[in-house]
């Protein structure tokens, strides 16, 4: 066991952690890449056990968002337009797809903060 993860905060709804694909911060020391112009798709899970998620992307806008699905945005579709953020309860899933327009860091979270201070956060590097 880690000694800085408190197994009593889970039934609590405190946990010491909370991750992407499995492991606290590890996009922090391998951050996803992109170029800009390219199209990208992130595939989300709310794995739970208890709560969803707010996944966002800061410096993008998705154009594409499916969850559950179904489309709730597509691009080119009859459903046009942009959105920040991709809500799911747990144990749903989804996608959201977006082009970057230049280049920088990005930052994607669980809009939910605590839940990003917790671990659930990362960047992405966009080249041009």
């Amino acid at each position: 066991m880690d000694a800085g993860v408190d197994p009593a905060g889970i039934p609590a709804g405190a946990p010491s952690l909370t991750v992407f694909n499995g492991h606290a911060t590890q996009y922090l020391h391998e951050p996803l890449t992109a170029r800009t112009g390219e199209r990208v798709r992130i595939r989300v899970l709310a794995a739970g056990p208890s709560t969803g998620l707010s996944f966002h992307v800061a410096g993008g806008q998705f154009d594409t968002v499916h969850t559950e699905g179904a489309y709730l945005l597509e691009p080119r579709g009859v459903s046009t337009g942009g959105a920040q953020a991709l809500d799911l309860a747990p144990t749903q899933g989804g996608f959201v797809e977006l082009e970057f327009a230049e280049p920088g860091t990005c930052p994607f979270v669980n809009h939910s903060l605590v839940e990003a201070e917790r671990g659930a956060r990362g960047p992405i590097e966009v080249t041009g």
